[in-house]
């Protein structure tokens, strides 16, 4: 055994040792004997990503706020540090005390996408703490999921002691809440204090107290709990009025890049359009909004606080934000004279404006992005995306004169009913695109044109229309690319597309049960991690690991769900009902678009869950 060297010293051997030093400004140090809870925040990738994550600062933030709790930071280790920390037996440690993993109360998770599962189960492997939650003792921490991908927690189930369902600004305070008392008061073991989260917290769902049983076709006959006094479905939780809930005011600053170095501000949760591929539009009903007054308010303070330069507006789709106007003038009144620019990520086809871009162009110009999904009306009408061809070129030709001179599209390959026609229909709108450029007079096209067209795969996600849908055979996904590389042939347009083995693995996770655990605990062993890294995905590895543990990928792919069948995440209720969704499903088919929560409300189901939104009715 090595010797275990200094963290100097070894910091001298890696690559960015600032992914692990800690000591940021801002950064929340407080006095261990003066907590009463220890909450370590996992992040399953890299510094560099996580740090970028609104999410995970903003419940730093807010654990941070209680005297009693002491929330710190744990971000996944580069393939280097890892190699170090098997040489000299060192566990994974939090960056603001350098305290081992295991030490924590309680460790939460966030699981943004399905190839961080493999990262995320190895942390836990590098805290020296059990894989499985069954193997857990009364000193192990107690083991949190949440994020976008529990809503489907079935393939992570076994190895996570409780999940949080839906937004965690309230619910993670009460778990610690409940740990704290329960401990006080000197009846906590770990399965009761899990019984008594499921049965009192709105919104935590403990997979091992519910039975899974399974018909002879391998689909899911039933899920059934251990108690009586515990959900038979596990409602989301969501902040209600986003006005009132606390905003990092004084966020980390890092020591090295991040994926994105400015001031992120959240202006709404949730979306009026109703893609019926999307997942978040669905799960993140119903529509809250901030107001004006608290945007610029914190955008201020951001500012004062970490001196970005950069402001950038983010939601599903921020042109559908019922105030943006108003915000965009309010805030232009300082930021231009600070030389700070207004960034509009989301912004829709049909809703961009010449006066809209131009005020969000006044400091910093560059190329815009839009995302038709379809190259045919025909199959934007079955996806409900409700934008038109027309719209396109008539924001791309507001760009083009505005001096932007290179376009993204994005679309997707692989949607239900798509023809070959839809395919070509992609190559056929980029060239339009294009000539929309070369209508222009000389003066107002000075620098050339650029459209990049980028294609993912259709993964039918939890929670949408399309979630009974079959994907696409990995061998059918790469002819549709190869068919739309042969028909890019402008000189102007460059065609990306993403790695379909990289989708026919992501969809297997995405709709998977708990017979996935064998094969992740099987990756796992043998030291699979940072999946979602091009470096490091390995398709044959994972279809190895199916191989070996049984698992029939395509019938979570290929095969598609019935109707009638019980799905992995039916225990969940995200508000929208499945009668909606099929509903939905069945306007797709009749290639019948339905209009924005704006126009008429639909009647998803999502006021059930309340929110200061003026659309549910």
């Amino acid at each position: 055994m090595s010797e275990t060297p200094n963290m100097a010293s070894l910091l001298r051997t890696v690559e960015k040792p600032g992914r692990y030093i800690g000591g940021e400004y801002h950064q929340i140090i407080k006095d261990k004997s003066a907590v009463r809870c220890r909450f370590a925040f996992c992040f399953p990738d890299t510094y560099e990503i996580g740090m970028s994550n609104l999410g995970v600062r903003i419940l730093y933030d807010v654990l941070n706020r209680e005297e009693d709790i002491w929330c710190e930071r744990v971000y996944a280790p580069w393939q280097d540090m890892r190699e170090r920390m098997a040489e000299y037996h060192v566990p994974l440690t939090a960056l603001e005390s350098g305290d081992p993993v295991q030490d924590f109360d309680l460790v939460a998770f966030s699981l943004q996408y399905e190839l961080c599962y493999t990262t995320a189960l190895q942390m836990i492997r590098l805290s020296n703490l059990p894989l499985w939650a069954k193997d857990r003792t009364e000193d192990c921490p107690i083991i949190i999921g949440g994020g976008p991908c529990v809503y489907n927690s079935e393939p992570i189930a076994d190895f996570f002691d409780l999940i949080n369902i839906g937004e965690g600004e309230e619910v993670l305070l009460e778990i610690a809440r409940l740990y704290m008392q329960m401990k006080q008061e000197g009846r906590y073991t770990r399965r009761e204090f899990l019984h008594e989260a499921a049965r009192t917290v709105e919104g935590v769902y403990v997979p091992s107290f519910y039975d899974v049983t399974y018909n002879e076709d391998g689909t899911i006959r039933a899920y059934t709990p251990l108690y009586d006094d515990i959900p038979t479905k596990i409602r989301k939780r969501i902040v209600k009025d986003l006005d009132a809930v606390p905003f990092p005011e004084k966020p980390i600053l890092p020591y090295i890049e991040t994926v994105h170095d400015r001031i992120t501000l959240e202006v709404y949760r949730g979306c009026i359009r109703g893609c019926r591929f999307c997942q978040a539009g669905m799960v993140y009903r119903p529509i809250r909004e901030k107001s004006p007054d608290t945007l610029c308010k914190n955008a201020k303070c951001l500012y004062e606080n970490t001196g970005y330069d950069e402001i950038s507006l983010i939601s599903l789709s921020i042109s559908d934000y019922s105030r943006l106007p108003e915000l965009v003038d309010r805030l232009l009144d300082w930021t231009n004279d600070a030389h700070v620019s207004l960034s509009l990520p989301s912004l829709r086809i049909d809703s961009f404006s010449e006066e809209l871009m131009k005020k969000t162009s006044a400091v910093r110009t560059g190329g815009i992005t839009f995302a038709p999904e379809a190259g045919t009306q025909r199959l934007r009408d079955v996806i409900n995306k409700n934008v038109t061809e027309e719209d396109l070129m008539r924001s791309v030709g507001i760009a083009f004169r505005g001096g932007k001179s290179n376009v993204k599209l994005y679309f997707m390959d692989g949607l239900p009913t798509e023809t070959d026609e839809d395919i070509l229909g992609i190559a056929e709108l980029a060239k339009r695109v294009v000539g929309v450029y070369f209508k222009l007079s000389k003066p107002e096209r000075p620098h050339g044109v650029g459209v990049t067209v980028s294609v993912s795969c259709f993964v039918p996600k939890p929670f949408t229309p399309f979630q009974w849908e079959k994907q696409d055979s990995f061998a059918e996904l790469e002819r549709k690319q190869a068919l739309l590389k042969t028909a890019m042939t402008d000189k102007h347009v460059r065609y990306t597309y993403h790695d379909a083995k990289v989708s026919a693995i992501e969809a297997v996770f995405a709709r998977g049960d708990r017979r996935l655990a064998p094969a992740l605990a099987l990756l796992v062993e043998e030291g699979a991690m940072l999946e979602a890294w091009e470096e490091y995905f390995d398709y044959d590895r994972f279809m190895d690991a199916f191989r070996r543990t049984g698992v029939d990928p395509d019938f979570y792919t290929t095969r598609g769900f019935g109707t009638d069948e019980v799905l992995p995440w039916d225990m969940i209720d995200i508000g929208v009902s499945k009668a909606f969704l099929l509903r939905e499903r069945k306007r797709a088919y009749e290639e019948v678009t339905t209009p924005s929560c704006a126009e008429s409300c639909s009647g998803c189901g999502a006021n059930r869950l309340g929110g200061n939104n003026r659309w549910c009715k």
